[in-house]
């Protein structure tokens, strides 16, 4: 029998209709404004005249930032740090988390090695150790340099890790009954039922390499292997006039650094956002299902 529901039940629904249509709006309308912005004019960013329509509409901003080699090397040089990046962060986070998901017994130094890898989450040795250290293996100006320094987030271990725990005890005892060992219940028991824990952590993945600057700046003397977003950032640190050609100053000169790094921001986020509504179905229960059990 279907009840007729309440009248606070109707404004508690139309309450949060509201709310939610709130918050979409917060998170839209400051990407919406970057694209106005990167579209107008110098004269209308100047003058404060652009709102949620370009003033002056040009593609002066995206002409300057496409029509540059290094910009296009810089993308491939992300691209490829996202794909082995990622790749490779998945596999070991799945390789650590499944052994630490064990209980003592079937791994008896599982607290040792739980507890030294939430050891490094909270301390680590600062940035010069470190840069010393992928000196010493000779990381430096090389692809692998971006791809191995983030291969294991701890984070990412914890909440894989506790995936693992969650699933049924009983599919891996009856994997075991029928003769497979640890790594074919991992391969084929564990990882087909941990696809959304997997969408979740590849997706946190992809996103740190993606939106990373740092290293690249740090771990490249090139500007040739530097990641996108160390390349843009060095672009709105530092104009060097002095490599351009007059028609190339004339451009610059043509073009409002608000609408600039604006064009930078959004084309830096359009892969994203691209990927994003491939994983977000995942997303959720991923981060549910791997949260910390009470």
């Amino acid at each position: 029998m279907i009840e007729n529901r309440s009248i606070g039940s109707k404004i508690f629904d139309i309450c949060n209709v509201i709310i939610l249509i709130v918050i979409t709006l917060a998170c839209l309308i400051p990407l919406w404004y970057i694209l106005m912005v990167s579209l107008s004019s110098k004269e209308a960013v100047n003058a404060g005249q652009v709102t949620f329509w370009p003033v002056g509409f040009n593609l002066l901003s995206y002409q300057k930032i496409l029509g540059e080699a290094a910009f296009l090397k810089s993308f491939l040089v992300s691209i490829q740090r996202v794909i082995l990046g990622g790749i490779l962060g998945v596999g070991c986070t799945l390789m650590v988390a499944y052994p630490l998901s064990r209980t003592e017994r079937q791994f008896p130094k599982r607290n040792i090695f739980m507890w030294t890898l939430i050891f490094c989450m909270l301390f680590n040795g600062g940035t010069i150790p470190w840069y010393m250290t992928m000196r010493n293996y000779h990381l430096i100006d090389n692809i692998w340099g971006l791809v191995l320094s983030g291969s294991l987030p701890v984070f990412n271990v914890i909440m894989a890790m506790n995936f693992f725990r969650n699933l049924p005890s009983e599919l891996e005892e009856a994997a075991y009954v029928d003769g497979a060992g640890p790594w074919i219940s991992f391969i084929k028991v564990n990882i087909p039922l941990a696809k959304p824990m997997i969408a979740t952590i590849s997706l946190l993945t992809i996103v740190s390499h993606w939106n990373d600057f740092f290293q690249g700046l740090v771990l490249n003397t090139k500007q040739s292997n530097y990641p996108l977003q160390t390349y843009i950032q060095q672009m709105v640190v530092s104009q060097d006039y002095s490599s351009m050609s007059v028609e190339q100053i004339k451009k610059v000169i043509q073009l409002n650094n608000q609408s600039l790094d604006a064009a930078k921001i959004f084309i830096a986020m359009v892969p994203i956002l691209l990927i994003y509504p491939f994983l977000q179905k995942y997303f959720v229960k991923g981060i549910t299902l791997g949260s910390v059990k009470g």
